[in-house]
């Protein structure tokens, strides 16, 4: 498996992301990876490099700049924050992640997806609500919510959202909220998949409560929502990648 780091920009601001693939001279899907809210690390490249075995080309974006991570909720909000609050700058890093991917002779730019976890779950969704040229969007235990909610016509992703049934950052009226978004700007595919039990970061093994109370691993959930991943983007590309 081939990786390296790869130095893009969104203005001015210095962003160093993370590619993953298997050797090959065949042009293949490519899949963007949005990390958490502590920033691009060992979690997002790791899947980053799942992805990779499954035959796809894989990029984890830094939203952040400079790989800043964060070390508890404090530092974690002051990065999000801005981002978060500011959709229209939020989805333009975004999108500079996208460029990043769609521009490697290894990828087919017509065949792209985005997945996310927790504050990444949240970029992926705001990709797919600015109208990005995507096939397929993934959020895993995700923030639901969006200043800039989905507009008519304006969505091209099949959209999945896993999210846990106790996850406070996703409470139950949120998940509602979301499937009433979706339906009124008329999104052709989207399914939203709740685990029993399941708080939230329930993909990451380090997640234990030591950061976030409400943040376990939750191995079930984590096998199955990643299942239901490979499903999807098997469907959207429709090319037998394994």
């Amino acid at each position: 498996m081939q990786t390296r780091d790869i130095d893009y920009f969104d203005g001015a601001a210095r962003l160093n992301g993370y590619l993953a693939m298997e050797a090959g001279a065949a042009r293949r899907p490519g899949v963007l990876v949005f990390h958490e809210g502590l920033g691009l690390g060992d979690f997002a490249m790791q899947r980053a490099r799942r992805l990779a075995g499954l035959g796809y080309v894989a990029f984890a974006a830094d939203m952040f700049g400079d790989r800043r991570q964060a070390h508890d909720l404090q530092e974690a909000g002051a990065l999000i924050g801005p981002l978060r609050g500011n959709p229209a700058a939020l989805r333009q890093r975004a999108r500079a992640a996208v460029s990043v991917l769609a521009a490697l002779p290894e990828v087919d730019a017509n065949r792209i997806a985005a997945i996310g976890f927790c504050f990444g779950g949240a970029v992926a969704l705001e990709l797919a609500r600015d109208n990005a040229d995507l096939k397929a969007v993934v959020s895993f235990h995700g923030v639901l919510t969006s200043k800039s909610p989905a507009r008519e016509g304006e969505v091209k992703a099949a959209i999945l959202v896993l999210t846990g049934a106790d996850d406070p950052l996703a409470p139950p009226d949120q998940v509602l909220a979301f499937a009433d978004e979706m339906r009124a700007a008329k999104v052709r595919d989207w399914q939203v998949e709740t685990y029993g039990n399941a708080l939230h970061g329930f993909t990451n093994p380090s997640a234990d409560g030591s950061i976030m109370r409400d943040a376990l691993h939750d191995p079930c959930a984590d096998r199955r929502s990643w299942a239901s991943m490979q499903r999807l983007l098997e469907e959207v590309f429709d090319d037998g990648v394994r």
